[in-house]
């Protein structure tokens, strides 16, 4: 250790410079990263600390704070923040700064830099939500950015949930959460993947019971193919009240029934219609013996006559309004029109429910074992009270173009809350299986002696198969052709002819068949005497991605599905098949698949193809298994038909 005195002469040979006042100390500094945390990473939480304190059953309050360092461009949407609000949430503060891979400051966030945007979705139950959104991306990599901000919220129907590591290819330095009760309220809360000694500790501070969480040092998901939402694979705190109160509604949270009580009273006597309306409902129905054609006759009619529109402000977010209201105007929002439809439905003679649920192409379903507020639209469930066996129609009465009964992937395969005076329970949507998701195609091929081509298609897609071409018969030509021609996996074609026709009203699930016809130059380019055709002309499945180490999720298979292929190829005169491929038949726990090619009587070469994947769940050790089973149905995929020209 040097002495006093020689540390002055030390700065005095060293200049003015040296003698300056030190600068602040840096912060964050992308030296001090852990290696193990920059592995598989785009970006590394350094520090993320979030705060819920409940003021009172009507009252809480949320502050957090989180850095992250910004490896790269994948991990760029780190660094900015949305922070929601709205009538019943209001934003205390919101900053930032931002510092390069040393640690200094390159800028702080300003007034003028933050955007206030609306949040609107189209759909949602309880949402007049707006966001201040905040953007300190940079040019140059690494860099570390901090944002904090607090939200005080008069909805305490919502508690958070922690997420430290939301997301694959993100690691965690560390994290920390609290939660700050008032004497006599209790905490709920669901602990899930939660490193060992990471549990709850809990301890009083001036009257108050503090619940706190902390994690360090988590090393990045790896992303892997066919894996569980990474939800379920990071540590996860839930948290929910046993009590709460909403501008003066209160209500216990112990239990579904307790939820579902509290919503039904919030919204019970809101279903009167006009005299004149009622009347025109029973008229509507008056005749119809079939229980289903008569629930289908007035779903019509609010298809017709009514729009979606989000009006939904404070307690708006939860309490419908009057179906009077929509009557009279022909518009409401997810909750006002469910109540219309379920009042019109009373008005004939039907009797229906109201039904919280998590809407979403891309959500997942809600944690079914932790009475919450999970949900974020409602739906009518109408139980069949004349068929043989128990049934249910399921609505969906925002939508003027959606079937009748029809729930989709937006509202399909997952759990709803029944509204009822007593207090309803969870109950299934309807279940979109192998069965109901088909995709059954038939293409006519007509070959030259050039192995130029003609072909016609004609498939047919029902269930969740349906979803993604169901809004084509209502564009224009030119992007019906668009978005066609995007989905074809053929190297050079020209779409031709185009058309569609969907299944009758009878179907089990709606569906719709899609004819094309097409030029396809050069589909089988002479080579000698031969040329070589990939029967399977568009379902090829790739090559499985090789596992790098161990896997470390399950398999978890979430789309079900049967597809079916049959190929006629009329083989150019002149022209035979030199050697057919073999046919191949697999039959394993992750499904089924065939696929062969033969020759008809007529000349004409017939390639069938079937492929049925379950929706399950399998444990990690069974990946090798599931990885040759793809391995087997990509090769079988590309076999190759040569065919030769005859000797003259």
């Amino acid at each position: 250790m040097k002495s006093g005195f020689a540390l002055l002469g030390t700065l005095l040979l060293a200049g003015p410079a040296a003698l300056a006042a030190p600068g602040p100390a840096p912060k964050y500094p992308v030296a001090e990263v852990p290696a193990a945390l920059l592995e598989n990473a785009h970006a590394v939480v350094r520090r993320h600390d979030e705060t819920l304190v409940v003021k009172s059953v009507g009252r809480t309050q949320e502050t957090v704070r989180r850095a992250v360092t910004v490896l790269d461009e994948a991990g760029a949407h780190w660094a900015t923040e949305l922070v929601y609000y709205s009538q019943l949430n209001t934003i205390s503060y919101l900053r930032g700064a931002v510092y390069d891979a040393q640690g200094k400051v390159v800028r702080q966030l300003k007034t003028q830099d933050v955007q206030d945007i609306s949040l609107s979705d189209g759909f949602s139950l309880a949402t007049d939500a707006r966001g201040r959104a905040a953007d300190l991306r940079q040019p140059t990599y690494p860099y570390t950015v901090e944002f904090e901000y607090e939200v005080v919220s008069a909805n305490p129907l919502f508690y958070s949930t922690w997420r430290p590591q939301p997301t694959e290819q993100l690691s965690v330095e560390q994290a920390s959460f609290r939660v700050l009760m008032p004497a006599g309220l209790a905490l709920r809360y669901q602990e899930r993947r939660l490193p060992a000694g990471s549990a709850v500790q809990r301890s009083q501070q001036s009257g108050q019971e503090v619940y706190a969480w902390e994690v360090k040092n988590l090393p990045a998901l790896e992303e892997e193919p066919d894996a569980p939402p990474v939800a379920e694979l990071t540590p996860t705190v839930r948290t929910a009240p046993t009590e709460f109160e909403v501008e003066g509604h209160a209500g216990r949270l112990t239990s579904w029934a307790e939820l579902s009580r509290w919503t039904y009273e919030l919204n019970a006597g809101r279903s009167e219609l006009p005299p004149a309306l009622q009347l025109g409902m029973k008229a509507l129905v008056q005749g119809e013996k079939d229980e289903r054609a008569r629930i289908q006759k007035v779903y019509e009619y609010l298809q017709a006559t009514t729009r979606y529109v989000s009006i939904q402000l404070g307690l708006g977010g939860w309490q419908t309004f009057p179906a009077a209201s929509v009557a009279s105007n022909g518009y409401g929002d997810c909750k006002a029109l469910t109540n219309y439809c379920q009042a019109l439905l009373g008005a004939a003679g039907i009797r229906a429910h109201a039904a919280l649920v998590r809407a979403g192409r891309d959500e997942h379903d809600i944690r079914t074992d932790f009475p919450s507020s999970q949900f974020n639209h409602v739906v009518l469930c109408v139980p069949l009270t004349q068929s043989p066996r128990p049934d249910t129609v399921w609505l969906e009465c925002t939508s003027q173009t959606n079937p009748f009964g029809y729930m989709g992937g937006f509202t399909g395969n997952r759990h709803a809350l029944l509204l009822l005076p007593e207090g309803g329970r969870l109950v299934a949507t309807p279940r979109y299986g192998a069965a109901e998701n088909r995709r059954s195609r038939r293409a006519e091929v007509r070959l030259d002696a050039q192995g130029n081509a003609t072909a016609t298609l004609r498939t047919l897609r029902t269930g969740l198969e349906y979803d993604a071409v169901s809004g084509l018969p209502g564009l224009p030509a030119a992007e019906q052709k668009k978005h066609i021609g995007d989905r074809l996996s053929l190297p050079n074609f020209t779409l031709t002819k185009v058309g569609f026709r969907p299944l009758p009203e009878t179907a089990p699930v709606p569906g719709l068949v899609e004819t094309l016809e097409l030029a396809l130059p050069g589909l089988a380019p002479p080579s000698g005497r031969r040329m070589f055709l990939t029967p399977n002309l568009l379902s090829r499945q790739p090559s499985p991605r090789a596992a790098v180490g161990e896997r470390q999720a399950d398999i978890w298979l979430d789309h079900a599905y049967s597809h079916a292929d049959t190929v006629r190829l009329h083989v150019p005169a002149g022209f035979r098949p030199e050697q057919l491929p073999a046919p191949v038949q697999l039959s394993t726990a992750f499904g089924t698949y065939s696929s062969q090619l033969r020759a008809l009587p007529d000349g004409t070469l017939e390639y069938v193809r079937q492929l049925t994947l379950p929706r399950t769940r399998f444990a990690r050790a069974e990946y090798p298994a599931y990885l040759e089973f793809r391995r087997k149905i990509s090769a079988a995929d590309k076999a190759q038909l040569v065919l030769v020209r005859s000797d003259s």
